[in-house]
């Protein structure tokens, strides 16, 4: 995510595990107990639920621009992780009509922004289950006095799109709302004829009759929630291919014609940030440019949201974040560095190469800003300030491991770090044994200065190599 306002997020009171006794489920004769209420994230404990981990979801919407009014039905697989009585998923608002697991109905309790399922015969560990969820009603986003709305948002065109992070998906489908359950994603979205939907993936089959078109959308890739979308409005498509063949599909919401000029720079941004971080690690590519200036664009994934401000150092930074942020995702949410840090070096990166910047004397100029600058921690930061410092001193502290270590130890990291955590989650200091192991160095004393500290580091970790004034 690329914040104009380096905002935080509004801290969210914790929310206790469930704690119910062990059960038998009637008929199979399995024990079973209840899956937890969280994923157990310190930041935000509300978020996510455990006992299972969910591998597909098949999300199926109609929505009238008109009315607001959303009917979603969500077939979700999963696995469990421990015999199961009772499991959650995050669903805000909406109005739930049916569940059933396994084609069985299944007793539900609303519980805050969960959805607690009880199957009729408790589900045994290991085994995989279906859930399917049929719901309706007006979808309305998460409120966040730092960065505004998140998920649900009806868009100045008379549209509607979903973006946000940490939370987004919620809001209009049940999902395990956490990055460490990652699954594939499918859409099909029916909206009335005249409009039309674009998502995460490749197009499949479009179908129209009654006055309605549904569109569909799939993603076979391993995705975090938050970097699922949807998006709907008159838009104007644009299509290609990558030089690999790869398919680009970008949208344009009626009054973003000034982006298109933007979007036709992507293969080439594609190829640039390939050079540095490996072979692209996403099925398809493009972006969704909204008429809207709300506060952020976000790396939602093979196609970010841009907001009516974005410029092009916005489409690299968002682009990079398909290697770091959604190729691999954070662990927790105080590991952010790894998606920001990275993506706004990216833009520094792409300065030195298309701009002919010279990145030392940028740096030294973001180091005349004063001791504000550095006031923030880049690993384990604290609730609400994850998007912060992560903008600014990210890229700063970056480029100072570049001249600690040297070009080809620092190269290598970045273009080998990603390949060994495709599709998964990582830590920030797991990134900082990894660059370690490569360099030969040890930064432990480099780490604790930049990533940790709240002040100016020592000279010795502030002015390496060529930086010395």
């Amino acid at each position: 995510m690329r914040v104009r306002k380096m905002a935080a997020m509004l801290a969210i009171a914790a929310l206790c595990a469930a704690c119910t006794p062990t059960m038998k489920a009637a008929g199979n004769g399995v024990e079973g107990t209840a899956g937890a209420r969280t994923a157990g994230d310190p930041y935000y404990p509300t978020s996510g639920n455990g006992g299972y981990n969910a591998s597909n979801y098949v999300v199926a919407i109609t929505y009238d621009p008109k009315s607001h009014h959303l009917d979603g039905d969500t077939t979700i697989t999963a696995k469990a992780k421990q015999p199961l009585s009772e499991f959650s998923l995050d669903l805000v608002g909406l109005d739930v009509r049916t569940v059933t697991v396994d084609g069985q109905a299944a007793e539900t309790e609303r519980a805050a922004d969960k959805l607690v399922v009880r199957p009729a015969e408790a589900i045994s560990e290991g085994n995989t289950f279906t859930v399917e969820v049929q719901y309706g009603g007006e979808p309305n986003p998460v409120k966040s006095k730092k960065l505004g709305s998140e998920g649900w948002q009806i868009s100045s065109t008379g549209g509607a799109f979903a973006a946000g992070e940490p939370h987004s998906a919620a809001t209009w489908y049940p999902v395990n709302d956490t990055p460490t359950d990652k699954a594939s994603f499918h859409l099909a979205a029916r909206v009335p004829d005249g409009w039309s939907v674009i998502s995460n993936g490749v197009p499949g089959r479009n179908e129209s009759g009654g006055g309605w078109t549904t569109y569909r959308w799939d993603e076979l890739d391993p995705i975090a929630s938050y970097l699922t979308t949807v998006a709907i409005d008159h838009w104007t498509m644009a299509t290609g291919k990558l030089a690999d063949g790869t398919p680009v599909v970008s949208a344009f919401a009626p009054g973003t014609d000034d982006k298109k000029p933007l979007e036709a720079r992507l293969p080439e941004i594609l190829d640039f940030l390939s050079s540095t971080f490996g072979k692209y690690p996403q099925d398809a590519a493009g972006g969704i440019f909204l008429a809207d200036k709300i506060s952020f664009s976000l790396e939602t994934q093979t196609r970010p949201i841009y907001a009516k401000w974005t410029d092009l150092s916005t489409i690299v930074h968002e682009n990079a974040h398909q290697w770091w942020g959604d190729s691999v995702s954070v662990q927790q949410w105080k590991d952010v560095c790894l998606n920001e840090c990275l993506a706004s070096y990216a833009q520094w990166l792409w300065s030195e190469a298309k701009e002919g910047a010279n990145l030392d004397d940028t740096y030294r100029k973001a180091v005349q800003k004063g001791p504000q600058i550095f006031a923030g921690k880049l690993y384990d930061m604290g609730v609400g300030n994850e998007f912060g410092a992560v903008y600014s001193k990210g890229p700063m502290a970056l480029h100072a491991l570049r001249r600690t270590i040297g070009d080809d130890a620092f190269f290598q990291v970045l273009k080998t770090w990603p390949a060994l955590h495709r599709d998964g989650n990582a830590t920030w200091p797991q990134f900082e044994s990894y660059v370690q192991l490569i360099s030969g160095k040890d930064l432990k004393g480099f780490f604790d200065a930049w990533f940790r500290g709240t002040t100016q580091p020592a000279d010795q970790y502030l002015w390496p190599g060529t930086l010395k004034p």
